[in-house]
């Protein structure tokens, strides 16, 4: 394995846009089958890195040799859950902290393939203090920690936060001795940033790669740089959930689309920097310049097989915990399973 990390889902939409989400996706979640014979499912994406597999999926022609149409709905991490509740998506590319606080909360998913790893996280720094401080992409770690001692920084999530906590530790440097800012979300962290109002954020990729190519920051930390951040170290990856009623309703549905995503998963492991993986990340991350997207795809773990483990998930749980997203995480034999990957 890679010391790359991936991300969480860390979509920009509005309850507007949610709400228009939930009139036209597939209702009491049940799939559709067309007049052309194929199911059309609902799926709620982030808007992020980790959307890949399924755009690639879509692109390599992996859903319509399943006989599968994927409809995309645009959802926070605020709002994912309560979409696949609804019926008004039948799958949710989600994070593992929001598929934890959804089982603490007693609710009936289930986990059918794991389809990118790590955290693909992103410190970034305004030019000033970049020039104040005498930071690089190149500076230590604990050097970039000490600079960030006296700061004022952005934070739009509890997550993030507490994973910027993370590095400032391992660097004995306290979190709370800093000045924070709270944000309403990356992009506002982005704006803020440039406008001189705090000095640094955390979030995931592609937006602070993407504040370094406009010239208004560099990143100064990633998952690279931060072992706490890594794969290895968090087992963070992202999820394929369904509703549990849904997987014993439409068996051979989920089988369908959780096959069409690990094959697309296997895809981007071994071809990261083929043209069909670039194009289905433009279709992802719309606005964002090839050379940031290129460096996106490389700091999330592909895995060949989406199959789960339970050392995998047990590190995942002390992830959560350890950053205080859930508190009584905990994951069942019950809450996964495997039987629908090929």
């Amino acid at each position: 394995m890679r010391n790359h990390t991936g991300a969480r889902a860390l979509a920009l939409t509005s309850a507007a846009v949610l709400g228009a989400a939930l009139l036209t996706g597939c209702g009491g979640g049940s799939s559709s089958v067309g007049s052309d014979g194929k199911t059309t499912v609902s799926v709620g994406v982030g808007g992020n890195i980790f959307d890949l597999s399924i755009r690639v999926a879509e692109r390599n022609g992996y859903f319509d040799r399943q006989n599968l149409k994927v409809k995309y709905v645009t959802l926070t991490a605020a709002t994912g859950t309560s979409a696949l509740e609804s019926g008004s998506v039948q799958f949710l590319n989600d994070s593992p902290t929001n598929f934890l606080a959804a089982l603490s909360k007693g609710l009936p998913q289930l986990a059918v393939g794991t389809n990118g790893g790590g955290n693909p996280l992103g410190l970034v720094v305004g030019k000033d203090f970049a020039e104040k401080h005498d930071l690089t992409a190149d500076t230590p770690a604990d050097d970039v920690a000490k600079a960030l001692a006296d700061s004022t920084a952005g934070a739009s999530s509890a997550n993030t936060k507490a994973e910027a906590g993370l590095f400032l530790k391992a660097h004995d440097v306290d979190p709370a001795k800093l000045k924070w800012v709270s944000l309403p979300s990356p992009a506002a962290d982005k704006a803020a940033l440039t406008k001189g109002e705090i000095d640094w954020f955390v979030t995931s990729e592609p937006i602070p790669l993407q504040v370094q190519h406009d010239g208004d920051g560099i990143v100064v930390a990633d998952p690279l740089k931060v072992p706490q951040w890594a794969y290895e170290d968090a087992g963070y990856g992202q999820l394929v959930v369904v509703k549990k009623s849904y997987a014993n309703s439409d068996a051979a549905t989920v089988k369908g689309f959780a096959t069409a995503v690990q094959q697309a998963t296997a895809y981007i492991a071994a071809h990261e920097k083929d043209e069909k993986v670039l194009g289905a990340a433009r279709e992802t991350m719309p606005g964002a310049p090839d050379d940031v997207l290129q460096s996106s795809i490389a700091q999330v773990e592909w895995p060949r097989t989406d199959e789960l483990t339970d050392a995998g998930l047990a590190k995942t749980v002390a992830f959560v915990k350890n950053i205080g997203a859930v508190p009584d995480a905990k994951v069942s034999s019950d809450d996964w399973t495997n039987k629908y990957l090929p």
